[in-house]
């Protein structure tokens, strides 16, 4: 294996009966890599996951986990933690008591140390004596993430880490997982929000259907020839909107109103024209308040992808 890599996974499948959960899956993570996971319900994401942390095993296909073949037996590889659906806790321990209490089950000679610096990492020092059972949602989910520090892992494999997570906790926990990657520690973490992984990953897989229909570097998705929406916001609308309409390569969409009141704008267009008719409009006088896509280019993607992934699918049920 290459030693550069801390996942490789060639030809993946996994069935749960007639249900083909994993259909032939490569995935390619480097180490200290910050490694994305995208897809609709049901698109795999959960197996895949599952089978990293040793809770599954595939049916065919091969899986080395940093540098280590993965073999038959429901185990996690050395190095390796993380959760799945959300981390389990007991509810009248406290988060300390929870923290010794899974470094007792798995053998770890974990002194109280370790655990007061897993609890400072993830901003619950100040909750460290209360019971879990009135944590919410994003306080279970950063112990969660202290629970896998523990083990000083060397691959992080998270579901939905900033799941119920206020601004500030999301900042937290972004900032912990960047500071890992950076040290050595490859992350692989699955989210429906789009931010979170724009801001943290470097490369990214879409799953649609059990099948990869993309896996590599963000910015391989925004510079890809493909037609995005922005939303612009301007000093005199109505003039932006004339002016959009004849410039080459803006398309103004069916409703490109956007909103308040018609005072904003959304044209479809390539980045280049984007940045002519914002030439246009300063040379016209128009001041440009406000440029943002309506979906930022991962999110487009996604969209795209998996729409098209299911479309095929039931072209070729629909063929049969």
């Amino acid at each position: 294996m290459d030693s550069q890599l801390a996942i490789r996974a060639r030809g993946i499948t996994k069935c749960f009966g007639d249900v083909v959960a994993l259909d032939g899956v490569d995935l390619h993570v480097t180490q200290g890599q910050i490694h994305g996971l995208v897809g609709p319900n049901g698109a795999g994401k959960t197996t895949l996951l599952g089978l990293l942390l040793g809770l599954a095993v595939a049916d065919s296909g091969r899986l080395e986990i940093l540098g280590t073949p993965v073999g038959r037996a429901f185990e996690a590889p050395g190095g390796v933690a993380g959760f799945l659906d959300g981390p389990g806790l007991y509810p009248s321990l406290t988060a300390r008591q929870n923290l010794a209490a899974l470094a007792a089950l798995r053998g770890d000679d974990t002194r109280s140390a370790g655990i007061d610096d897993a609890l400072e990492q993830v901003g619950l020092a100040d909750v460290a004596e209360d019971r879990t059972r009135g944590f919410s949602l994003g306080m279970r989910q950063r112990l969660g993430l202290a629970a896998a520090l523990l083990s000083t892992p060397r691959l992080l494999v998270l579901d939905e880490p900033c799941n119920g997570l206020d601004p500030a906790g999301k900042k937290h926990v972004h900032g912990v997982l960047t500071r890992l990657a950076r040290e050595g520690t490859s992350v692989v973490l699955s989210s429906h929000r789009m931010d979170d992984l724009e801001a943290l990953c470097s490369e990214v897989t879409i799953l649609a259907t059990g099948r990869i229909v993309f896996s590599g570097p963000l910015g391989k998705l925004a510079a890809e020839n493909r037609e995005l929406d922005y939303r612009l916001v301007t000093s005199d609308p109505e003039r932006a909107r004339r002016l959009a309409a004849g410039a080459p390569g803006i398309h103004l969409p069916d409703d490109a109103t956007g909103g308040q009141g018609g005072a904003v704008l959304v044209v479809r267009a390539l980045v280049p024209a984007l940045d002519d008719l914002v030439v246009r409009l300063v040379r016209d006088g128009i001041a440009l308040r406000e440029l943002r896509p309506v979906f930022s280019p991962l999110e487009a993607a996604f969209l795209a992808l998996t729409e098209q992934q299911k479309t095929d699918a039931e072209h070729q049920e629909t063929g049969r």
